[in-house]
C-alpha cells in the first residue's frame, strides 16, 4: 500500500452505533493514510515535559513543599511566590499565556450547551467515553498499573464525573477558575502516574508505548468531545452545528491546558472525526485488561442498589443492563461481547425508545421561545444536585492530593486487592 493511499476503515467504525454515526454525522471520507498513521504514532513516544519537570521538582523537595508551591501558584499566580523554582515558572508562564484562538464567549456557549442536557450528559461520559476508552488497551495499562483502579471503578467514575462537571460549567475555564484549576491539577496527576509507571521494571515500552503519552491524552480529549457529541445525538439531543463547534472549541482549550500537543488539538468537528478515525486504527485494540476494567465499571453501575434489599438488587441489575445496553448499541456486538457487556434486547429497545422521546422533546424545545433558556436553568439545577449527591458518596478533593501520592505495586499485588464498598446511591 502506498504511503498516501487511504487506509481501510477500522473495526471500531464498521459496527454498531459508531458505524451509524459515521454514516450520518461524519464528513464524506475521514479515512487517513499510512503516512498520517505513522505521524500519529510518533506522538506515542512523547510525554509532557513541562508537567513532568514540575513533578520531578516536587519529588526532590521536602515532602509536601513542592505541591504547596504549585497550589499557591495555581490559586494566586506564579508572581505570588518569592524565588519560585524554574520548573514552576516555565509551567505557569506557558499555561497562563492563553492561546490566540481561545474565545471565552464560545467556551461559555459550549458549556451552556452541555449544561442544558443536565444529567443525561453522564450517559455518554460513562457508557461511551469511559467504556469505549477501555478498548484502547495500551491506554489502560497505567490504570491497571496503579494497582487499585480495577477495584475502585466507582470512585474513579465519581471523580471523573466531578472533574467533568468542573470543566464544563460556564465561566469555569477563566484563568484561576474551578475548571481551569481542575484541568491543570489532573495534568499534574497524569505526570505523577507517568513518573511512577516509568519506574516500574515491568513496563513494556515496546508493547505499551510511553505511559500516558500524547496519543493517549489526545484520545481522552476526543472521547470527551466528539464521542460525547455523537453520543448525545444518538440519545436524541439536537445540537446545532454552532453548538457542536463550541463544544469542540471548549475541549480544544481543555486539551491545551492538559498539555496536548498543538498538532493533536482538533480545531473543528471534522478535525475531531479524522483524529478519531486514526485513533481507531492504531489504539482501539482490546485485551484482557480491557475486560477487567469493563467488568469493574459494570459492577459500579450494579452498586446503585447496594444495601437496599430486594428493591436495591432489582435497581442495581436494571442500572447495569441499561448502561451496558447503551455501550453495546454504540460499540457494536463484537466489541460488546469481548468486553462481556450484557445483551438484553428489552433494555436496548428501552434505550432506543427513550432516545426517540428525547428527540421529540428536543424538537419542541427548538420551536418554543424561551425553552432553551429554561432547559439551561433546569440542567444547572440537576447538575448541582447530582454533584451534592456524589459528594455524599465520595468526599470531593479538588486538589487531587490522593492521586499525587501514586504507589506502584506489582501486577500480582494489584490483582489481590479487595474491592471497596463505595456505591453510587
Amino acid at each position: 500500500m502506498m504511503a498516501d493511499e487511504r487506509l481501510p476503515d477500522p473495526e471500531l467504525l464498521r459496527q454498531g452505533g459508531f458505524r451509524l454515526a459515521t454514516l450520518l454525522f461524519a464528513p464524506a471520507d475521514i479515512r487517513g493514510t499510512e503516512r498520517q498513521r505513522r505521524r500519529l504514532r510518533a506522538f506515542a513516544e512523547r510525554e509532557d515535559p513541562l508537567a513532568d519537570a514540575v513533578v520531578a521538582m516536587m519529588r526532590r523537595m521536602p515532602r509536601g513543599r513542592g505541591r504547596a508551591l504549585f497550589d499557591q501558584a495555581l490559586d494566586q499566580g506564579i508572581d505570588s511566590l518569592d524565588d519560585p523554582p524554574g520548573e514552576l515558572v516555565d509551567f505557569f508562564d506557558t499555561v497562563e499565556a492563553t492561546p490566540y484562538w481561545v474565545d471565552h464567549r464560545r467556551l461559555d456557549r459550549g458549556a451552556r450547551a452541555v449544561v442544558r442536557t443536565g444529567v443525561l450528559s453522564l450517559f455518554p461520559l460513562g457508557d461511551m467515553a469511559l467504556m469505549g476508552g477501555y478498548l484502547a488497551s495500551r491506554a489502560t495499562k497505567p490504570l491497571v498499573g496503579t494497582g487499585a483502579i480495577e477495584y475502585a471503578a466507582t470512585r474513579r467514575l465519581i471523580e471523573t464525573t466531578r472533574w467533568w462537571l468542573d470543566v464544563t460549567t460556564p465561566g469555569a475555564l477563566q484563568v484561576g477558575a474551578a475548571g481551569y484549576a481542575a484541568a491543570l491539577r489532573v495534568r499534574v496527576v497524569h505526570a505523577h502516574v507517568r513518573a511512577a509507571m516509568n519506574k516500574r521494571d515491568d513496563w513494556d515500552y515496546a508493547a505499551w508505548d510511553r505511559p500516558i503519552n500524547q496519543v493517549q491524552t489526545a484520545g481522552t480529549l476526543v472521547l470527551f468531545s466528539l464521542v460525547y457529541v455523537v453520543g448525545m445525538r444518538m440519545l436524541g439531543v439536537r445540537y446545532t452545528e454552532s453548538e457542536r463547534a463550541d463544544i469542540i472549541h471548549l475541549w480544544r482549550y481543555v486539551g491545551w491546558l492538559m498539555g496536548v500537543d498543538d498538532e493533536l488539538l482538533p480545531a473543528t468537528e471534522d478535525d475531531a472525526w479524522r483524529l478519531l478515525w486514526l485513533l481507531a486504527v492504531t489504539e482501539f485494540v482490546p485485551d484482557e485488561d480491557s475486560k477487567r476494567l469493563a467488568a469493574a465499571l459494570l459492577r459500579s453501575h450494579a452498586a446503585v442498589g447496594a444495601d437496599r434489599g430486594l428493591l436495591g438488587t432489582v435497581l442495581g441489575e436494571l442500572s447495569m443492563r441499561v448502561h451496558g445496553s447503551i455501550s453495546r448499541l454504540v460499540l457494536g456486538p463484537a466489541n460488546a461481547d469481548f468486553l462481556g457487556l450484557p445483551d438484553d434486547p428489552l433494555a436496548q429497545a428501552a434505550v432506543v425508545t427513550a432516545a426517540a422521546g428525547n428527540f421529540a422533546a428536543e424538537t419542541v424545545r427548538q420551536l418554543v421561545p424561551g425553552a432553551t433558556w429554561m432547559q439551561e436553568r433546569l440542567g444547572t439545577l440537576a447538575r448541582a444536585r447530582y454533584a451534592e449527591r456524589l459528594g455524599r458518596l465520595v468526599e470531593h478533593d479538588p486538589t487531587y492530593a490522593r492521586h499525587m501520592r501514586t504507589s506502584v505495586p506489582s501486577r500480582s499485588t494489584a490483582a489481590r486487592r479487595e474491592p471497596p464498598t463505595a456505591r453510587l446511591g
